[in-house]
């Protein structure tokens, strides 16, 4: 492939507002106003565009109410201004969702990539799950109207409940399902097995996001 071919194939689409995505793993914005985006997640931009970080509350309480000074909960930050933002986490695979306004999702902090700023948020930590593994849970729940992106490792797999899940394996799930968390006592004391503890979810409608990939956040943690 000589330069020119190769500047050609691989220039940016920009032919669309809202999110679009550049490819399985790049989201191109088109920005005129604020957006919401993982801290660290620009790989470029066009236009006036500025950056204010800010991180997320736990305990349920909503919106940003501290720096992010302790690693804790889901660091986020605002994108302001007009021109075009490319965002990428990790080579993860992005997904593109359209929430009406009637309509909710619970997802994975770590996979939270961003969502439009009249998409409301509630930002916190899973106590249930706290306590039992180190690391615990932060859960973000996104209501709309609006777009959210968010992102896997590979491709998702949708399940409709009842199903039981891996914590570091759970992307999100329907808002109005209230998964459990259980120790699965078939693995004798003293075992490693990394699948001891369990996400279930109950109920027959819904649906349950999960990634062919643990993230290691939870139940590595014990």
């Amino acid at each position: 492939m000589d330069l020119q071919e190769f500047t050609r194939s691989s220039a940016p689409v920009d032919e669309s507002d809202g999110f679009q995505k550049e490819n399985n793993r790049l989201l191109n914005i088109s920005l005129d106003g604020t957006v919401m985006v993982k801290a660290g997640s620009m790989v470029a931009y066009t236009g006036d565009v500025t950056f204010t970080g800010k991180s997320s509350a736990e305990g349920g309480l909503t919106g940003f109410v501290k720096e992010a000074v302790s690693g804790e909960g889901t660091p986020i930050m605002e994108a302001d201004g007009t021109g075009r933002l490319y965002i990428a986490e990790q080579s993860k695979k992005i997904q593109i969702l359209d929430l009406d306004a009637d309509e909710a999702l619970s997802v994975n902090g770590d996979d939270v990539l961003a969502f439009e700023s009249s998409v409301e948020y509630e930002i916190n930590t899973v106590s249930s799950l706290s306590g039992m593994a180190a690391g615990g849970l932060t859960n973000v729940y996104l209501s709309g109207p609006g777009e959210v992106a968010i992102s896997t490792h590979g491709d998702p797999l949708v399940i409709t409940p009842p199903v039981s899940t891996d914590p570091d394996a759970t992307v999100a799930w329907s808002a109005h399902l209230s998964p459990s968390f259980e120790m699965n006592k078939r693995f004798e004391i003293g075992q490693t097995s990394g699948e001891a503890i369990q996400m279930e979810f109950t109920g027959s409608d819904g649906f349950v996001v999960v990634q062919p990939h643990e993230e290691g956040s939870v139940t590595q943690a014990q």
